[in-house]
């Protein structure tokens, strides 16, 4: 499965990509900047509209070249249509405001992940929050919540596998660490605008910012 970071866009062969393969855009989720100090966060909220103005640029220039946007995939939404838009609403401003847009243009939001293994996953996230003492439990607890990821991922995949038809392309907005494993006739465009980078470092340097 071949993967293509979309950085200079010109520089893709139009008719190599004009196909009836299926397409899908991965877009990484990005942190909200909730529970940051006010300083910061206005520094960070900066870097945040820079980097969804870009995603949606080169998405646009996507479509430009290679057709219309025709489902959209979220990460955490188990509902399609207007409820998963108000629960992508509450999650993240950056990828609601770019779905809204496309909805517009006529692209469906799907829904992408299963309510009881997203909730699973959660209750395991808590639990590792409690940092547990023994080697053994957290061992266990580590265990169970690697396990509930890698479900849903593969719910996902099975999600997108069923509902991306030939010759259509979709956007999946998802964190940047999952583990999808697509079927091997989708072609994957990874959006990854350079100041994604900076973001990152920007994060790892918080604390020292405070």
């Amino acid at each position: 499965m071949q993967k293509n970071v979309i950085g200079k866009i010109e520089k893709l062969s139009v008719e190599h990509f004009k196909t009836a393969r299926r397409k899908l855009c991965l877009v990484p989720l990005l942190y909200s900047g909730k529970g940051m100090d006010k300083k910061p966060l206005r520094d960070y909220i900066d870097k945040l509209k820079d980097y969804w103005d870009d995603v949606e640029r080169r998405i646009n220039d996507l479509e430009t070249k290679l057709g219309s946007i025709n489902r959209i995939y979220h990460e955490l939404i188990d509902a399609g249509g207007e409820k998963g838009m108000e629960i992508i609403k509450k999650l993240n401003e950056g990828s609601y405001q770019i779905i809204k847009r496309f909805l517009k243009k006529g692209a469906r939001l799907e829904a992408t992940e299963d309510q009881a293994l997203i909730k699973e996953n959660m209750d395991w996230g808590r639990c590792l929050a409690t940092n547990p003492e023994t080697p053994k439990v957290l061992t266990k607890v580590s265990e169970f919540y690697l396990q509930t990821v890698q479900k849903r991922d593969e719910y996902i995949a099975k999600r997108v596998n069923e509902t991306l038809k030939s010759n259509e392309m979709g956007v999946l907005f998802i964190r940047e660490n999952n583990n999808v494993k697509f079927s091997s006739d989708i072609e994957i465009f990874r959006i990854r605008p350079p100041i994604l980078d900076e973001i990152h470092q920007y994060l790892y340097d918080f604390p020292s910012k405070k």
